[in-house]
């Protein structure tokens, strides 16, 4: 099995420690993956799954234990500190590397989600493939992401992604976009990171569909930061569609696929900033589809 090596793991864990975090239940899960043998066939890895899922769901209900009994109480930087670690190390079980590229976001930012010299919010940009693409944003820049409402019904995952804070906009309700929008410029306001998928939907990651500028308009508002990432899954250096997410797939399949997937990378690529004077809210969206297209060389689609 392709796994974190255990010193990876914990020199994540010793570098996101806070103050009353109790990480004994994921440093033990993270260490169960992290010890299994560094054997690259996929058959290893069906074995091993049954294993990893038992994993998952220990770590899903520490999860929403932590959210639900000390996130009232925690200061947001801690929680964002907190959403890192957890994030950190569910990829760590599932056995997916995270590999960041391109220009570093400032580091007071990457640790807590928030800014550190007054410096206003910033507003991540992704293409959207996977449902791992939040964990893989969240443990290096943890971030509010908005979501379609109708996550809140999902069992479990609906409840944790609520409780950590994730925002939600209704389609099909007329004022829904502006309600959201005076959340978001409430939260940029504050310094806060924020993260959108414009394209609205998941995609197989070979082509970039069209981009919804609404959600972008805000952070034109608040004159922040328009940081677009470019997400990309790979295998041996070769795209991987193991960790794609559409159609009539479930999450406990794309899961199973994740998780029995040798050597599967997801690389989060930070592009530098779109500068403010592109534009309206449209301009400032087609800029950030082309450069994420050009670094993940796919072609745009307009159909």
């Amino acid at each position: 099995m392709h796994g974190p090596d255990r010193r990876v793991v914990a020199d994540a864990i010793d570098a996101d420690a806070i103050d009353g975090i109790d990480a004994g239940p994921i440093r033990a899960a993270a260490a169960a993956i992290g010890g299994a043998p560094p054997v690259a066939g996929r058959a290893l890895r069906l074995v091993l799954a049954p294993v990893a899922l038992v994993l998952v769901s220990l770590h899903l209900a520490w999860g929403l234990a932590w959210a639900a009994l000390a996130f009232p109480w925690l200061p947001l930087p801690a929680r964002n500190r907190a959403i890192r670690l957890w994030s950190r190390m569910l990829l760590a079980i599932v056995g997916v590397r995270l590999e960041p590229r391109g220009q570093p976001i400032d580091a007071h930012r990457a640790a807590c989600g928030i800014d550190g010299a007054n410096a206003g919010g910033c507003l991540v940009v992704a293409n959207h493939v996977s449902w791992l693409d939040v964990f893989a944003i969240d443990a290096l820049v943890p971030s509010r992401f908005i979501a379609k409402a109708d996550i809140t019904s999902w069992p479990v995952v609906g409840w944790l992604v609520t409780l950590v804070g994730t925002l939600y906009v209704e389609r099909g309700r007329r004022h829904a976009v502006a309600s959201i929008n005076r959340s978001l410029a409430r939260h940029l306001k504050r310094g806060e990171t924020l993260a959108i998928f414009p394209e609205g939907t998941t995609s197989d990651g070979t082509r970039l569909q069209r981009f919804h500028a609404n959600l972008i308009q805000p952070a034109l508002d608040e004159a922040s930061e328009v940081r677009p990432v470019a997400i990309s899954y790979s295998q041996s250096g070769i795209r991987s569609q193991a960790a794609t997410y559409i159609g009539d797939t479930t999450l406990v399949a794309s899961l199973w696929r994740v998780i029995t997937a040798p050597r599967l990378v997801v690389t989060l690529d930070w592009l530098p900033p779109i500068p403010l004077a592109t534009g309206n809210r449209h301009a400032v969206a087609r800029a950030a589809r082309l450069a994420i297209a050009e670094a993940i060389g796919a072609p745009l689609d307009d159909a």
